[in-house]
């Protein structure tokens, strides 16, 4: 079976990959620490979120990929 795409905590600064000791994979929202607007453990796929950051290297590729 394929693994759920996580959508935008794909490549979100503030998302961490979690994995159990049974190899299911987790992603974790950072911002539900200090925020508790946002969950913990997501339901995936995310498709909006007021909190998305993409990683540095994901916004370097969007501007380079801008005309």
């Amino acid at each position: 079976m394929d693994p759920m795409p996580p959508g935008l905590c794909g490549d979100c600064r503030h998302s961490r990959v979690i994995v159990n000791r049974r190899g299911s994979r987790f992603y974790l929202c950072e911002r539900s620490r200090t925020d508790p607007a946002y969950p913990r453990y997501p339901r995936l796929p995310v498709l909006r979120c007021a909190g998305y950051e993409p990683t540095p290297a994901e916004a370097d590729r969007d501007q380079r990929s801008r005309p």
